[in-house]
């Protein structure tokens, strides 16, 4: 992947918050309420809701080396230009906080864990911590018998982990996923960035989440029901620039789909 590059921002008051590129946030400092406890090395995301659940941690040598996974709830206001996320968590809660191997998958045990230590909701709402859009039919039931079954949650991604994956539209395949727009608004996922380099030379694009079908953890894909043609043709992305509310516009006038702002 390319160097990251500056945040993204804009303040676009209906569409939740400020819009920035996932990769410029890794290596910001997380100050808690009595000094700094780390470094922002990722995000994990709910691939049906597109909700951020975790911001990881590396909160290096003070703490054994370990990644912790803090959730959004505890996030203050960002200070942008001094690349500083505060929290509402203490150093002595994170060094006391549960454990988790991270050499395996999250498991329920440990979301579970997490929640009750810190008083965070056990079960997240569809769209984000602010329930920006409402759930389909039955979304909240399914969760919870699924919830009670599965001993990891298949739908927790990494994003480090999926930069990278091919991108696989209806007729064929077309470049990767090079980064995320993040909206800080609700810590939701706005759009994936395309790199179809390997198509159509230094091109970027991005798709919603809501025109992508499926994220193949075994075959490293996301597919989308898209065709070539159309991601081909669809407005560039320019990662330099503001994700704009009249490029916003132009992309989703392109697709034909409904806006979320709307």
């Amino acid at each position: 992947m390319e160097e990251p590059k500056a945040p993204v921002l804009q303040t676009e008051a209906q569409r939740g918050g400020m819009l920035m590129s996932a990769a410029s946030l890794y290596g910001y400092n997380i100050r808690a309420t009595d000094g700094e406890i780390g470094k922002v090395h990722e995000f994990y995301f709910d691939d049906e809701s597109w909700a951020i659940r975790y911001f990881v941690i590396d909160t290096g040598t003070w703490l054994r080396d370990r990644k912790v996974l803090i959730s959004p709830v505890t996030i203050g206001k960002p200070d942008y230009p001094k690349k500083v996320f505060p929290v509402t968590i203490s150093k002595e809660q994170m060094r006391n906080s549960p454990e988790a191997d991270e050499r395996k998958p999250v498991s329920r045990q440990h979301e579970m864990d997490l929640a009750a230590y810190y008083g965070w909701p056990m079960h997240w709402t569809y769209g984000g911590f602010y329930n920006i859009a409402p759930p389909p039919p039955g979304y909240e039931t399914e969760r919870e018998l699924k919830y009670e079954e599965e001993e990891n949650d298949p739908h927790l991604r990494s994003t480090r982990e999926v930069a990278g994956y091919h991108i696989q539209a209806a007729d064929g395949e077309i470049g990767h996923v090079d980064d995320f727009i993040v909206d800080d608004g609700n810590w939701s996922i706005r759009y994936v960035v395309v790199d179809t380099r390997n198509w159509l030379p230094g091109r970027k694009v991005l798709l919603a989440p809501q025109w992508i079908s499926e994220i193949s953890w075994d075959e490293r894909k996301v597919y989308t029901d898209l065709l070539m043609e159309e991601i081909k043709n669809s407005p560039e992305f320019d990662p330099s620039a503001p994700v704009s509310k009249e490029y916003e516009e132009r992309l989703y006038d392109y697709y034909g789909r409904s806006k979320y702002w709307e």
